[in-house]
């Protein structure tokens, strides 16, 4: 979920009077988990996002690396748009040492100026090209997709087939039954538009076939415009949505919790969806914050991450077994005919999407 430019200059003006209190405390925390440890251990601190993302790289994806360089990776926690205005925030003197971030997002830190350029090694040069941002100053640390999710119960109910195209979205049968996140705030609801203006002819540098069709199409079906993801499953399970964009790893999670859904790969492409890392510029131990960098996308850490917390991994060369294994030979499947949107155009493009949006499509 991305946030506009604007807000994030607001976000800037908190994050500089906060990041101080939010490092020391950090730093509190580090200190009590360190116990007994070694009074020359070093702490990285990394900014990504809380929940399940935080506990799954704290628990399970750091420990071997801590052990490895006596070293304590402390997390700074906070949406994409948060660590994003933190690092904004401290530019030409970073205080943390690596961020993850939403790769449009991350886009934009690069255009910043706020990430250093990481070091050639075999575990970056085993991440495929799809992954790799902006000449390596950022590369991707976990792969997503978005595609059409369903409902399996309604469409039974329904007896209706399978989705198989973006376009589907404005097939008249689904009317009241599509939800959408809103445009302006999510990612999903992004890739759709785009996949959608692309079916209608546009692209990213013209998005205007979309935002003349949509109202008239897809616009009916839409029973709400969302904020968030989060209410997704749950208008699925009241049986108000059947059909919505969402990605391959969320229906593989809620499936796993016994929701009836599906995820379909549209056949003009599911989008790829990035969590991307960089380290950054000017940051206080950039050696080690490289090697961080480096072991995050090793083999033994990607699997770690995919094994304890579903985030799937961009190294291919990760060993994984199992369930695990399976989920991930489905995305690599769907990623022969991914598609990767313009974010250089996206970012310079989206304040005026937003107010169009918000004219034409919610109004």
């Amino acid at each position: 979920m991305h946030l506009m430019p604007q807000e994030i200059t607001m976000l800037v003006k908190h994050a500089k009077t906060s990041f101080t209190s939010v490092i020391a405390a950090a730093a509190g925390m580090a200190l009590l988990a360190a116990g007994a440890a070694h009074a020359d251990t070093k702490t990285l601190y990394i900014g990504m996002n809380g929940g399940n993302m935080e506990r799954t790289y704290t628990q399970f994806v750091f420990p071997p690396f801590e052990k490895a360089n006596n070293v304590k990776v402390v997390v700074v926690p906070g949406t994409s748009t948060d660590i994003l205005a933190k690092a904004q925030a401290t530019k030409g003197k970073a205080q943390m040492h690596v961020m993850t971030l939403d790769d449009g997002v991350m886009f934009r830190a690069i255009g910043m100026g706020l990430c250093e350029k990481l070091k050639p090694s075999a575990n970056l040069a085993a991440v495929p090209a799809i992954a790799h941002l902006k000449g390596d100053y950022a590369v991707g640390l976990s792969m997503g997709l978005t595609g059409l999710a369903y409902s399996t119960k309604i469409f039974a109910d329904k007896g209706w087939t399978p989705p198989t195209s973006w376009g589907d979205l404005a097939d008249p049968k689904y009317k009241g039954k599509v939800v959408v996140q809103s445009m302006p705030a999510s990612s999903f609801g992004l890739d759709a538009f785009l996949m959608f203006n692309r079916l209608k002819g546009g692209t990213e540098k013209n998005v205007d076939p979309a935002f003349k069709a949509w109202p008239t199409t897809i616009g009916p079906n839409v029973v709400e415009y969302i904020p968030n993801s989060s209410k997704v499953v749950e208008m699925m399970q009241a049986g108000d949505a059947a059909l919505f964009p969402y990605t391959l790893t969320q229906v593989e999670l809620m499936k796993s919790k016994g929701i009836p859904m599906e995820f379909v790969a549209p056949k003009e492409g599911a989008v790829v969806l990035l969590t991307a890392q960089c380290v950054l510029a000017n940051n206080p131990d950039a050696e080690l914050a490289q090697k961080l960098a480096d072991y995050l996308i090793s083999p033994e850490a990607q699997a770690l991450a995919m094994e304890n917390g579903s985030y799937n991994p961009v190294n291919p060369k990760a060993p994984l077994k199992g369930k695990a294994a399976e989920e991930q030979n489905k995305m690599n499947t769907i990623l022969k005919t991914a598609v990767a949107l313009d974010w250089d155009v996206i970012n310079a493009e989206r304040p005026e999407w937003s107010k169009r949006w918000n004219r034409i499509v919610e109004r």
